[in-house]
């Protein structure tokens, strides 16, 4: 309840007009929030923790901004550490860095890297001892197990460790080279050791594999020779192509293989022209066989000490072949007219080759008064083993 301004009636307080004067009541509420009120001090609490939180909040933040600028001045220390191969200090710089950043991921995978990196680093101290033992595949095989080990990593610091471990792999091959080369190798070995050496990427290396080279060259050229020596062409030519493999620039074994190539091809023109001289020589040869075999050499016919007319002849082989059955035909004549025909064979039965053979032939029915008697030789007949 309050009393009306106007009236000074009691009215109550949810009434907007006076039921006595009829007027309208003034707001109550705007009068009490137009009226002045005194300031509360407890205000004061939440200002001053405001204003502390936000001094706070500051120095904390001047704070890590301090330790992030150290944390990055000890990574990029670390990082010189690292370059040189400082893995120790490197891996120190690290963990500070990070003792200063606990969030900061780059010093994080830094710090992973430099620890692999330290431990290969005794990994290649122990290859080295290996390498003076000879005991090369195992030194081998600890290098190849710490280039796998940094495959994830990339930048500066991984090249040059990989160059380092690139290093150190070509002096244990070039060690085995050599060893394997003091044990004087066969040719197929060396052919392998070529190879090996040619994969090492060292100027010591590139010597050697110009000495096998050579040594492989040499040996190709001598068995090459050996067998253009012997007219194996092929078999010549098949070697040169071979060393070529090994030595394409060999202008010996170029020069070998252009000269086993003509000599090919003027053996073959002469291999071809005796053999057409050949076939002419042997058809020379089978005519003279056939026709001109046997050479008379003398025939008489004369009467012996008992009256009776004897034949007698030789004749020569003047065949290539040996010569069978020897038939002298003939005819006895008196006159000059033939009043006889006779055969008769040559022994022995067969004549080599400059040969002489013999034939005889006794006639006893003719009349010892007939005079003047002569002998003419129709022909001779023979059988050669070419004929039969």
């Amino acid at each position: 309840m309050h009393h009306c301004p106007y009236c000074s009636t009691k009215v109550r307080n949810d009434e907007n007009y006076c039921l006595s004067c009829g007027k309208k009541l003034p707001d109550d509420r705007q009068e009490r929030l137009m009226e002045k009120k005194p300031f509360n001090r407890y205000w004061y609490i939440p200002i001053a923790i405001f204003s502390l939180l936000l001094l706070t909040s500051g120095i904390y933040y001047t704070f890590l901004q301090s330790q992030s600028a150290q944390a990055a001045e000890k990574y990029q220390e670390a990082e010189a550490h690292a370059m040189e191969g400082n893995y120790t200090e490197a891996i120190d710089s690290l963990e500070q860095s990070l003792s200063h950043d606990h969030s900061f991921q780059q010093a994080k995978d830094a710090l992973q890297f430099v620890q692999k990196a330290a431990s290969i680093k005794k990994d290649m101290k122990q290859a080295s001892d290996l390498l003076e033992k000879k005991e090369f595949q195992n030194a081998l095989s600890l290098v190849n197990e710490a280039e796998n080990g940094i495959t994830n990593y990339n930048g500066e610091a991984v090249i040059q460790l990989i160059d380092h471990i690139t290093t150190k792999r070509n002096s244990i091959k070039l060690a085995q080279l050599k060893q394997k080369l003091s044990q004087n190798p066969g040719i197929d070995d060396l052919k392998v050791l070529l190879w090996e050496a040619d994969a090492i990427q060292s100027d010591e290396a590139a010597g050697i594999a110009s000495s096998i080279r050579e040594q492989i060259v040499d040996y190709i050229f001598s068995k090459a020779s050996e067998q253009l020596n012997n007219n194996q062409f092929s078999d010549a030519l098949l070697i040169v192509d071979d060393g070529l493999k090994y030595a394409p620039d060999s202008k010996k074994l170029q020069s070998l293989k252009t000269t086993i190539e003509k000599e090919k091809t003027a053996f073959e023109t002469a291999q071809r022209q005796r053999i057409e001289q050949a076939i002419s020589s042997a058809e020379k040869e089978k005519k003279l066989n056939e026709n001109d075999a046997i050479e008379l050499v003398s025939v008489s016919a004369k009467r012996d000490k008992q009256g009776k007319l004897t034949v007698q002849g030789k004749v020569k082989s003047t065949a290539t072949i040996p010569v069978n059955s020897i038939l002298i035909e003939y005819s006895l004549l008196t006159n000059d007219e033939s009043f006889l025909s006779n055969e008769v064979y040559v022994y022995p039965d067969t004549l080599y080759p400059d040969d002489v053979g013999e034939f005889e032939f006794t006639h006893y029915d003719i009349d010892r008064n007939t005079n003047n008697i002569s002998i003419n030789v129709d022909q001779v007949k023979w059988y050669t083993d070419q004929s039969q």
